[in-house]
This record gives C-alpha cells, structure tokens and sequence, in this order.
C-alpha cells in the first residue's frame, strides 16, 4: 500500500503511513497534558507560597492550586513588565507570585478580622 507517495514498508500506524492523523492526536495529547502540568505547577507553587508566608492559611487543595494559578498569572505579568520575558515564569515565577498574592490575602483578611474585633469590643453587654 502506497500512501501520499511513501512506501508503507516498516510502517506501525494502523492508517499507514500518513501523519496528518497523527499529528492531529499528538497536538491534542500534548494540550491535554499541558494543562494537567499547569494545575500541578499550580498547586506546588501554592503550596510553597503557603510554606514560606507565616500564619494561618484554612484552605484546601483546590483552593492552593487555584492560589498557585493565580500566582502564575501574577508572576506572568510581573515577568512581562519588569523584564520583558514573554517565556513564561515557571515555578519560581509562579511561587514569587502566589506570595504576593498570599500576603496581599493575608493584608486584606487581618483588616476585617481587626476590624470585626474591634467591634465586638465595642458592644456593651
């Protein structure tokens, strides 16, 4: 069998040796794998983020990956403005940005807390 003008001598593709199938299944394999290796460089990168800033993160699993995720994004943007790297950040950059996030979390959070404290202190019983 002659396929595109090639010999299908030696071929294992069961269509022959034409590639375009191929090609087509290997670009949806890798998609595929790329955003399962997001959601884990995420959820790394929110779990560091959780290591390194100091107090008390009540969240789960979900919540760090999505935490480390918006860390990459962060750090995307912060890697395109100051340095102009359009690459990508990777863990590092997706770390450096889930701090920023975490503390920014953690600023926000303690004003309501303080604030909410305050208040209770202020009630009269």
């Amino acid at each position: 069998m002659i396929s595109a003008g090639r010999s299908s001598a030696g071929c294992t593709l069961p269509r022959g040796c034409d590639t375009q199938g191929l090609w087509t299944h290997a670009a949806g394999y890798a998609q595929a794998m790329s955003i399962i290796a997001f959601l884990v460089i995420g959820l790394i990168a929110g779990a560091l983020a959780r290591l390194i800033v100091p107090g008390r993160d009540p969240m789960g699993l979900v919540a760090t990956m999505v935490l480390g995720i918006g860390g990459a994004i962060v750090g995307g943007f912060l890697a395109r403005a100051l340095f102009h790297d359009t690459n990508g950040v990777g863990l590092f950059g997706s770390t450096v940005g889930a701090v920023i996030l975490l503390v920014l979390w953690h600023a926000f959070v303690r004003r309501q807390r303080s604030g909410l404290r305050g208040m209770r202190n202020r009630v009269v019983h």
